[in-house]
């Protein structure tokens, strides 16, 4: 399933974000609740990308909106380096401002269509009054110039005249400019062709190590998520179901519905079998009325009794890998308690 748990945490003062026990929920008709995420947590150390993966409407990008307070969480915390944003409110919040940005999944449509690049780039520094206009103009320029925009043929054009790859690289400078620590990328490339995807996740990771980021990478294509990340966390229906590194999740993911998506990759070989015991059949269950104890249960090949009346928690697969299942399909450990001398 997907489940709950904060066994797989970091400590504190290894990690730059730590999320712990987050529960987003807004209202339905009737006087009823959308649960879109329930009770997750993770953390992202610096400079490490994490993949964020699973189905539409498992409550990726509510939860990347959830970190950058936009709204903020129904309950639960959001630590960015070592400060609870969740604890704060009006200018105190809007402080943190500049440490976090967001790249959105719409390069287009996240530009303004009436400024120009230069002054879409330069506007944080403006809101922030960071230098002297010139000197925010000289950086606008520059940060252009880092992400492959020549300002000098492109600063006075406006957004619709740029294809969506040249859109987003506009983004990615717009996010960058401030010198954030953290930047969510919701599906940053999902909107853009096979061959500029691959521009862009070069850039976001040539970024990456220029400006010294941590990224949360939120997209549902499985392999372009392995190729980007440094850990990945496989999300369903609001819960968490596995995390762990790319390559130990990929070749033997524990979670049944971690097995399920990765099976559900398109292999152009007819010679290479195809994983039918754990293909995805059914529709997503409604988050108003989740499915009691494990929300994959009624997906599930192996699900049993205890999985409607249990949610399991984190368990440790391996050093770094986590699954929340009661029938993983990889033996877990159990942690040794601490003994104190």
């Amino acid at each position: 399933m997907a489940g709950s748990g904060t066994a797989h945490l970091r400590p504190a003062d290894e990690v730059l974000l730590r999320v712990e026990n987050l529960v987003m929920e807004f209202p339905a008709k009737g006087g009823r609740r959308v649960n879109a995420v329930s009770n997750i947590s993770f953390d992202v150390a610096p400079g490490e990308t994490l993949g964020l993966v699973g189905e539409s409407g498992c409550g990726k990008s509510t939860t990347g909106k959830a970190i950058m307070q936009l709204p903020p969480p129904t309950r639960g915390s959001v630590t960015l380096d070592g400060t609870d944003l969740t604890a704060l409110k009006g200018e105190a919040l809007r402080a943190t401002r500049p440490t976090m940005q967001m790249i959105f999944q719409d390069p287009i449509s996240s530009l303004n269509p009436r400024r120009t690049v230069t002054d879409i780039v330069a506007e944080p520094l403006n809101i922030w009054k960071t230098g002297t206009e010139a000197e925010r103009l000289v950086k606008a320029s520059a940060t252009l110039s880092d992400v492959g925009v020549d300002p000098e043929a492109a600063g006075e054009r406006k957004p619709h005249e740029f294809s969506g790859g040249q859109c987003q690289r506009i983004s990615i400078a717009r996010a960058v400019i401030t010198d954030p620590k953290l930047i969510i990328c919701d599906e940053p490339v999902s909107a853009l062709d096979v061959s500029v995807q691959a521009q862009i996740l070069n850039l976001l990771e040539e970024m990456k190590q220029r400006y010294g980021l941590t990224l949360v990478f939120i997209a549902h294509d499985l392999a372009v998520v392995k190729n980007i990340s440094d850990r990945v966390a496989v999300m369903y229906l609001g819960k968490m179901c596995e995390i762990g590194p790319p390559d130990a999740l990929y070749d033997a993911p524990a979670h049944p519905y971690t097995r399920a998506l990765i099976s559900s990759i398109p292999v152009p070989d007819p010679d290479v079998p195809q994983d039918i015991e754990f293909r995805l059949e059914g529709e997503l269950p409604s988050p108003i009325t989740p499915p009691s104890g494990c929300r994959f249960r009624t997906r599930c090949p192996l699900a049993q009794e205890i999985c409607s009346q249990a949610e399991p928690q984190m368990a440790r697969v391996d050093d770094d890998h986590w699954v929340a299942c009661h029938f993983p399909l990889t033996e877990t450990k159990v942690d040794a308690p601490t003994v104190k001398a």
